[in-house]
């Protein structure tokens, strides 16, 4: 038997939902000069720069943009398996920078917590925001974003499906289920 998949967002609402995102980022952050976007492999990345170009549209502002590498911070790669790590490309020193931490989702909050021991190796950030597309829920650890796109409540046994266009050739987000 197949699995269900039922689409959450599609892509007129994916686009909706990540110009509400950098509107609200926008009117928390006091000084955009000093916000630094940093994506989390692999899905993070294009989110975040996605989230940049929309700031920059609504504000004239270019913010700062990069890539973190999580797989040598992670606490369960006995479980995941280890991965070819990707390459983080940090800007400049976060030191006392808005740090914006993107990921697709989050669920456990382990990658968030790799993420944080991941920044501090780039500086003393001022503080750290996270933005996520989507919460489905089940934290294991007291981590919470800042900034949601869509909460969505799931089984454990459900996946959350994020697709973009420079990745996949399509925008959507699907919940996979039995």
């Amino acid at each position: 038997m197949s699995p269900k998949v039922v689409e959450i967002l599609s892509a007129d609402e994916l686009r909706r939902t990540v110009n509400r995102l950098a509107s609200q980022i926008v009117e928390r952050c006091r000084d955009l000069s000093q916000l630094v976007i940093l994506g989390i492999h692999t899905k993070g990345v294009p989110l975040a720069q996605i989230l940049a170009s929309q700031i920059e549209m609504l504000e004239g502002v270019s913010v700062h943009v990069g890539a973190l590498d999580i797989t040598f911070y992670r606490d369960d790669l006995d479980k995941i398996g280890v991965r070819t790590p990707a390459k983080s490309d940090i800007p400049l020193d976060l030191t006392g920078k808005i740090v914006l931490l993107v990921d697709d989702v989050i669920y456990k909050g382990r990658t968030i917590r790799a993420a944080l021991n991941a920044v501090n190796e780039y500086g003393r950030p001022e503080s750290i925001w996270l933005a996520v597309l989507v919460d489905r829920g089940h934290r294991e650890l007291p981590i919470h974003p800042d900034f949601i796109g869509k909460q969505l409540p799931t089984a454990k046994d459900e996946q959350v499906k994020v697709f973009l266009q420079d990745l996949d050739g399509r925008d959507a987000v699907e919940l996979i289920g039995n």
